[in-house]
């Protein structure tokens, strides 16, 4: 037997149920006895949803108010009189077992398995298996349309029935016209037999990956903005419904080995990663979650592994990983047991009951330190041993590093017009977007001359600058590129300056009334004069591994002997981009991608040439270093000044500020001194 089912929601409808997270408001049902070719009685059953609001598609669609849904029973009381109903009607067709059948995937995959799963109680076993109406016609007849384009009312119009919605309520006509195209399905012609329904995965499984295993790249992606403290079966609950691969959660670290919000998450098929792509924006708890197609490649290199060790670790079936973080450098297997009881700094558990006791010693002490516990996944194993066993997470002490860039470049100086500002981005353009919309001209750009503009929020601001050849090519981008669409808006291409294009890269503006200077007003930072060198950058390793690669640090200013100007002066440097690091982040143009530019650590023997040689390092002295953590995720280059108002340093000293990637939320200064006024 089938029971027929068909659903609706207090949001979009059709294609786009379930993605816009509202509750179901409406459930009809019949029983179909595919022997017989009986049918039980019709139900249609209104759901209480939590939220009453309307979308004003579902009440033109529906015609449901919300006065009629308030009367109605809650999901939970729904469901248990739709098993009670249905059992009854098995009965009197004289069945015992059905197998439900829906228009689609939506219902079940995108609405029923997620609302439960957010209001906490479980569904019954009914709705883990489901025939897909849409895919058993197209296997019926073939010369119909693609399963996706498939509805009730084209498949209905293939076989030439009647097709007035009017005639009855909604939901009711939706449930009769499908039950009589499965009844033409059933026909002698046809004699189709439902053979294989939909399964809906009870659990995920967990397991390990290996660098060696082929992944789809059709069947990944990324969510994004994830709470720290979520395990691989949250993410798995957050895409409750749809069926993830085994070990297909990877929990995504920073360099410091911590979690980063982020996780890549593997699908049985792409079917299921479209789905999954629908839940954008969906919310886990309170924080609403970003979803985004990845790649294999990506997947692989965070959850793959290598070692016969660790794969022969994450064999074992049904086991709970815990991790311990904090442990002493001293401790060894046997503290790590004591500390736990019996068990086998990763500790892998028989069953949940044991890993929920061993939990609840998160923050005890081990030696003369706490020591945190938590979930861990196959991909986090993967993850922190990989690292390593090839180098570790932050050098016990602060390693130049030698850029793995092209020659140093440098920033366009001076009154030549041989540069274009392009102003009104969309927001989400990225330097791909940009190259596109130039078109042919990205041949006639500088190397590393795409430079896109920063809010003091790190967000993009709309604006972008480029570096032409000659001022002809700039000329000829303007004209040709100005008012040019990119997305769903105009974009503005001006003709300007290397000298304009610095001061707004320094924070100041530019506009019709000509040039305004950035914020330079604290005392600290109008010095009298700079010195302005194109040198290679050299940071410290642990800011290189918390920097991240995709934006390429700007040239370092290193100090010189220069004659101080009158100290009534202000001068804007127009080398002094790196001073308001917040304000803008530097793309390297073709042939070299932004996600291919990382950083290596320099062998000892290799620091001191190029440092005596080119430039002063950035540390010249121990101690000089200053690190802040815990930064307010909006804090901009003024607010960490301000924190420092009541210190100062040698003028001709100064090295500039590096402000790290928000994910870091670390500030590194360099003064010769601070002294205390």
């Amino acid at each position: 037997s089938l029971v027929v089912l068909f659903g609706a929601t207090a949001g979009a409808y059709g294609a786009k149920l379930g993605s816009d997270e509202r509750e179901l408001i409406l459930l009809v049902w019949q029983v179909v006895d595919l022997h017989s070719k009986k049918v039980g009685t019709l139900h249609k059953s209104l759901v209480k949803a939590d939220n009453l609001d309307l979308s004003d598609q579902c009440r033109e669609v529906s015609g449901l108010t919300p006065e009629g849904l308030g009367k109605a029973e809650p999901l939970d009381r729904v469901l248990q009189q739709f098993s009670q109903l249905v059992s009854s009607d098995l009965k009197v067709l004289g069945r015992s077992s059905y197998t439900l059948c829906s228009d689609g995937q939506l219902l079940i995959r995108q609405v029923l398995h997620p609302e439960t799963s957010k209001k906490n109680f479980l569904l019954s076993d009914c709705f883990y298996s489901f025939y897909d109406l849409r895919k058993e016609f197209h296997s019926c007849y073939p010369s119909s349309a693609a399963v996706k384009d498939q509805t009730i009312k084209t498949m209905a119009e293939y076989l030439g029935l009647g097709t007035d919605e009017a005639e009855e309520d909604f939901g009711v006509w939706q449930v009769k016209t499908m039950v009589a195209i499965i009844f033409s399905m059933l026909s002698e012609g046809c004699n189709h037999v439902f053979t294989e329904p939909e399964t809906v995965k009870y659990k995920y499984e967990t397991g390990p990956c290996s660098k060696s295993e082929t992944v789809d790249s059709e069947t990944v992606i990324r969510a994004r903005g994830l709470p720290w403290q979520s395990s691989d079966q949250d993410i798995a609950r957050f895409f409750k419904g749809l069926n993830i691969a085994k070990g297909g959660v990877a929990l995504c670290l920073n360099s410091q080995g911590r979690r980063n919000g982020e996780a890549l998450v593997r699908f049985v098929n792409s079917e299921q990663r479209d789905l999954a792509l629908e839940r954008h924006k969906h919310h886990m708890g309170s924080r609403y979650i970003e979803v985004y197609k990845a790649t294999g490649e990506e997947f692989l290199k965070i959850a793959g592994g290598t070692s016969n060790e660790v794969a022969q670790f994450l064999s074992k079936e049904n086991q709970v990983i815990i991790r311990m973080r904090g442990l002493p450098f001293t401790a060894t297997q046997e503290d790590v047991l004591g500390f736990l009881g019996p068990g086998d700094a990763f500790v892998l558990f028989s069953c949940e009951e044991y890993a929920q006791n061993a939990l609840k010693k998160h923050k005890e002490i081990l030696g003369k330190r706490y020591i945190e516990l938590f979930r861990s996944t196959a991909a986090e194993v993967q993850q922190v041993l990989n690292r390593y066993m090839s180098t570790p997470l932050i050098p016990t002490l602060p390693t130049p590093i030698i850029p793995v860039i092209p020659p140093p470049y440098t920033i366009a100086t001076g009154s030549i017009r041989d540069c274009v500002r392009l102003r009104g981005l969309p927001y989400t353009a990225g330097i791909d977007d940009i190259l596109e919309f130039m078109g042919d001209a990205t041949g006639d750009i500088k190397p590393h001359g795409v430079h896109m503009v920063l809010n003091q929020q790190g967000r993009p601001s709309g604006d972008a600058f480029i570096q032409m050849k000659s001022a002809d090519k700039a000329f000829m981008v303007a004209q040709k590129c100005h008012k040019k669409m990119m997305k769903d808006r105009y974009v503005e291409v001006f003709q300007c300056s290397g000298e304009e294009m610095n001061f707004v890269l320094m924070g100041g503006t530019l506009n019709r009334s000509g040039l305004s200077p950035p914020p330079c007003k604290l005392p600290c930072l109008s010095p009298p004069a700079y010195a302005a060198f194109q040198t290679a950058a050299v940071i410290p390793a642990e800011a290189a591994a918390l920097y991240q690669p995709q934006a390429l640090l700007p040239t370092t200013r290193t100090p010189q002997a220069s004659t101080a100007a009158p100290p009534t002066v202000t001068y804007y440097p127009a080398q002094a981009a790196q001073l308001y690091m917040n304000y803008t982040a530097y793309y390297p143009s073709p042939p070299v991608s932004p996600t291919t530019v990382g950083y290596i650590a320099a062998p000892p023997g290799a620091v001191a040439a190029p440092a005596t040689a080119t430039h002063t390092p950035i540390l010249p002295q121990p101690g000089a270093l200053v690190r802040m953590q815990g930064l307010p995720y909006n804090t901009g280059m003024k607010e960490i000044l301000s924190f420092f108002q009541g210190y100062q340093y040698a003028p001709d000293d100064y090295n500039g500020l590096i402000q790290l990637s928000d994910q870091a939320r670390s500030v590194l200064q360099a003064p010769k001194e601070w002294v205390c006024l």
